[in-house]
Parts: structure tokens; C-alpha cells; sequence
């Protein structure tokens, strides 16, 4: 009768803490979400099962270790540095119809493992490829060539051809009033140019939700409501 009250404590207390931390579905999960879900399933499991340990000891570091989860969230949501951190920065795997072996390396992924995760998103032929990256939830998102690339309903009413396409990899250049340098190098572009940009539309850095720039140097800005 003890572990079923337990079960029923410990089963309240980790809805509220799931509460707590938000919503976000299994294959959007980070490693640091999966250790930190780990961390508190096995809490809960000894807690219920150890009747030998004060149950509030349990409630004590599900609490605590919530508490981390919800603060890290939140320093993650202000900063772009601590969400890299903790949970990791896309790799490009495949640009320029070149494997990135030095991304691989660090992802521990090999070229056959790449074209499967292509192929679960219905690229099958390499030469269709324009870019491949690993996101930081594992998932692998691939964008095609022009010519590769389906047509829309836009496309058939302005009667644009398959292969005018451009549609291209964009680079993050700031992201919630952050620039991220990283991609700003990728771009190759420089502090001074994005400052430049700002200022011919008026706009402040802290005000930006958005500024992106693909290949083709189409530059999209949106403002922070």
C-alpha cells in the first residue's frame, strides 16, 4: 500500500514539474533535455521503490533538479551562447557537393548515416542535395537544389519554371537582438556591415527577432513586436 501512495505522490509531483518545464515533443528533445528527463524518471523510480528513504528526499530532488531545468531554459531563451551550450549548434554536414568530414567527425556520423537520414526526407540521389545539416535535437534536415525542389501553387500561377528556383541555406545572422558571429563568418560578411543595414532601416539591434541572409545575399528582417 506504501508504493502505491508513493507512485501516486511521485506521479503528481513529476506532472507538475513537466508542467513546469513545457512542452516539447520526443524527436525535438536535446541530450541535455534527455539527461535531465532520465535524471528525474530514475529519482521518482527509486523514490517509489526505496521504502527505506523519507519520500520528501525524493520530492526534494525532483524539486531541485526541476528548478535547474527551468533556469537553464530560461538563461537559454536570453542567451544564444548558454542555449549553445547546453544544447549543442547545427552542423553542416553536406554543402557545396562536399561531405563536411571534420562536422562528421565531431557529430560521430558516418557518410551512410548521413544519406539515410537524406533519404527518411525523400532525397535518395546525392545530386539532388544542396545542403544537409544535423540539428541539435540529431534530427537531419536537408534542403534541395533548385532544380530538385517541388513546385508550389505560386509557381504555377507566375508560370516559374522548376529549375528558376533559388531557394537557398540562409545563415542566422542575429537571432532574438544576438549576432551570432559564427554564421556572420560563414555569410562573410562583418560586424560593420550588419551595424550598416541596421541603421539604413532604422532599426536596433535589440529590436531585431530576425536577420537572415542566404547565398544569394536576400536579406530578411523581422522586428521584435
Amino acid at each position: 500500500m506504501e508504493i502505491v501512495i508513493r507512485a501516486i505522490v511521485m506521479f503528481i509531483v513529476l506532472f507538475l514539474i513537466v508542467k513546469l518545464l513545457g512542452k516539447k515533443q520526443i524527436k525535438n528533445l536535446t541530450l541535455y533535455d534527455y539527461v535531465l528527463s532520465i535524471t528525474l524518471g530514475s529519482i521518482a523510480a527509486d523514490s517509489i521503490i526505496s521504502l527505506d528513504t523519507p519520500i520528501y528526499d525524493g520530492i526534494i530532488a525532483l524539486v531541485v533538479f526541476a528548478i535547474i531545468g527551468y533556469v537553464t531554459s530560461l538563461l537559454s531563451y536570453h542567451s544564444h551562447t548558454v542555449e549553445e551550450i547546453m544544447d549543442g549548434e547545427p552542423l553542416i554536414l553536406f554543402e557545396n557537393n562536399n561531405f563536411n568530414y571534420q562536422n562528421l567527425e565531431k557529430a560521430k556520423l558516418s557518410v551512410t548515416k548521413v544519406l539515410e537520414g537524406c533519404r527518411l526526407k525523400g532525397c535518395f540521389d546525392v545530386n539532388d542535395l544542396d545542403s544537409a545539416i544535423l540539428e541539435p535535437s540529431g534530427d537531419i534536415s536537408i534542403l534541395l537544389k533548385g532544380s530538385s525542389q517541388p513546385l508550389t501553387s505560386n509557381d504555377l500561377k507566375n508560370n516559374i519554371q522548376k529549375n528558376s528556383k533559388k531557394q537557398t541555406l540562409t545563415h542566422l545572422i542575429i537571432v532574438d537582438g544576438n549576432i551570432n558571429e559564427d554564421e556572420l563568418k560563414k555569410a562573410k560578411k562583418s560586424k560593420a556591415w550588419v551595424t550598416k543595414y541596421l541603421k539604413s532601416n532604422n532599426v536596433s539591434l535589440n529590436n531585431v527577432a530576425l536577420l537572415s541572409l542566404d547565398k544569394n545575399d536576400n536579406v530578411t528582417l523581422l522586428n521584435r513586436q
